[in-house]
């Protein structure tokens, strides 16, 4: 695109005439979205992110949101769509096309969008002159997802925004829809032809939210229902921990550092701690919850996801397919547990009334939306083995819940201690080398080894070497839901799951809820809110002489 097709106004800073050198495509791209750069101080100009990413911008498109009026929309996906807006990672030619029940106009729509972007929007104060070029290209298109005649005049539409806006014939589908409606949406795209890639030109993607599924029998079903319209290749399984900054760096840190790797297993890694903990209730989405758990909100994907990454082999590239056939490798290798294994190795808790933060919070059964009686598990924590050279022997202990005393989310990599205690008459006899990574909140890693204390006499302590991401790069992460979008949009599909991994982690995750429903609960609620679970959850680590990590 050169100045004269550029149609974003232009602001102070850019050039009036472009240097007299050879430029890439990419770099005429860059030239002309940035002419929405304006006068006032811009955080996104610090020269110490200068090199930190390539920013692309995507071919020019029309994304279609499912479910727009919805909280996840409202709260996590347009939030995103702004601020990929905001610092001009998206093209010119876009329109966010908006689809759902409630009757709205486009600038009824934009004006609630706004009041979202004012609670929601991790850079505040909104950009008046970036809302106010967004607010143009918002489309809101009423929709029941039942309803043939408008899912036809959606299809007319997106052909009309072609022709308007130079969208292309691009056009990504974002499903932050309840999952039971996924496959009456598809069906409805397949039947219009929504799904139809233009020859020569116009692709078509389908982003769809977690839970992907309720067990391995009805994500199968899924998986063939959505592939009967879309083909693997076009479709997106988000998970949103994968596009944590931190997570990303998981890859970069175990693959671009050679003094780790020779150390990255059995031999040296005694066993791995993996948590996701949330100081949160069911924040009003009770009826959601009661049909999830803390096995298929978290365990299935979250954890699962954050433990292929740690257990992975190096994959030949960083391109999508050879990333995922690595992790669905380590998922195929997870022994699965038996029913005995099941009732001793896995255990499920249920938080009680509590103090979280110095507040007191009601339980869980007292939630909205609960069954006063529910046997709902919100916490769940359970001891995994991988079947496979380099990690078999090591256990691997995953743990999440709700109502925690703190919001952390961490992997934890302990050492095996040294064959040699020589220190063992030693004033501090050091513990074990930990390698942590704090996935949320400040993102780092650290490092803990043994030093010795200043002085006459051996005082061996142990202590750490830490990194941060705020302090090391002075710059403000992207929120997980802008990475992944931003990558949906340009076609890669690295961080995304691929519908045999999906399987494969349900078949870890289904025989412990089959399990579960044929055992009776245990003794509900079974910890307090404010504590890091139930007691069992102690035992079970305790049994193999170790504990969880102090977060």
């Amino acid at each position: 695109m050169d100045a004269s097709t550029d149609r974003r106004p232009k602001g102070p800073g850019r050039p009036a005439t472009a240097p007299p050198v050879a430029r890439t495509t990419l770099q005429l791209r860059q030239a002309a979205t940035s002419a929405r750069r304006h006068s006032r101080p811009d955080p996104d100009k610090n020269p110490l992110r200068e090199g930190l990413r390539l920013e692309q911008v995507p071919d020019p498109c029309a994304f279609v949101l499912f479910g727009a009026t919805g909280d996840l929309a409202h709260r996590k996906v347009i939030p995103a769509i702004y601020q990929l807006w905001r610092t001009n990672l998206l093209p010119a030619e876009f329109s966010l096309v908006a689809v759902a029940r409630r009757p709205y106009t486009n600038e009824s729509f934009a004006a609630e969008i706004r009041a979202s972007l004012e609670k929601y929007s991790r850079v505040q104060p909104i950009d008046e002159a970036a809302w106010a070029e967004l607010a143009k290209r918002i489309v809101y298109h009423q929709l029941d997802f039942a309803d043939d005649a408008a899912f036809d005049s959606l299809g007319t539409r997106l052909d009309e925004l072609d022709k308007e806006c130079g969208t292309a014939g691009n056009r990504l589908f974002y499903l932050a829809t309840q999952p039971s409606q996924v496959t009456e949406i598809v069906r409805q795209m397949g039947r219009v032809g929504l799904d139809h890639e233009m020859r020569g030109g116009g692709w078509r993607r389908l982003v769809v939210e977690k839970p992907f599924g309720r067990d391995f029998e009805s994500a199968r079903l899924l998986n063939h229902e959505v592939n009967k319209v879309f083909r693997e290749s076009q479709v997106y399984r988000i998970d949103h921990y994968l596009g944590k900054e931190t997570v990303r760096n998981l890859l970069v840190f175990r693959f671009g550092n050679g003094i780790f790797e020779p150390v990255w297993n059995r031999s040296y890694v005694d066993h791995v701690q993996i948590t996701v903990g949330e100081s949160i209730g069911v924040e009003g989405r009770g009826a959601f919850y009661e049909e999830t758990g803390a096995s298929r909100d978290i365990l299935q994907n979250h954890l699962l996801q954050l433990m292929t990454l740690v257990a992975m082999e190096p994959p030949s590239s960083f391109q999508a397919d050879a990333l995922r056939d690595q992790k669905l490798a380590v998922l195929r290798a997870i022994c699965t547990p038996t029913p005995d294994e099941i009732k001793h190795e896995i255990v499920r808790g249920q938080y009680g009334p509590g103090w979280v933060e110095g507040e007191p919070v009601p339980g869980y059964r007292q939630e909205p939306e609960v069954d006063p009686e529910s046997e709902t598990e919100t916490f769940v924590a359970g001891r995994f083995t991988i079947d496979d050279w380099r990690w078999s022997g090591v256990p691997f202990y995953l743990r999440a819940g709700k109502r925690l005393p703190k919001r952390a989310t961490e992997i934890a990599i302990q050492f095996k201690e040294v064959p040699l205690r020589l220190f063992r008459d030693s004033a501090g006899d050091p513990a074990p080398n930990v390698l942590a990574m704090r996935i949320q909140p400040d993102e780092g890693i650290m490092l803990r080894f043994a030093a010795k204390v200043p002085g006459l006499g051996l005082d061996v302590r142990a202590v750490n070497m830490d990194f941060a991401y705020d302090t090391s790069f002075v710059v403000d992460s992207p929120d997980a839901y802008e990475t992944l979008i931003l990558d949906a949009l340009l076609g890669d599909a690295s961080l995304f799951t691929r519908a045999d991994e999906v399987e494969a982690a349900w078949s870890v995750v289904t025989p412990i809820i089959n399990a579960w429903a044929e055992q009776p609960a245990p003794h509900f609620p079974d910890y307090a809110a404010g504590s890091w679970g139930p007691e069992t959850a102690d035992q079970l680590i305790e049994r193999d002489g170790r504990r969880w990590r102090r977060i």
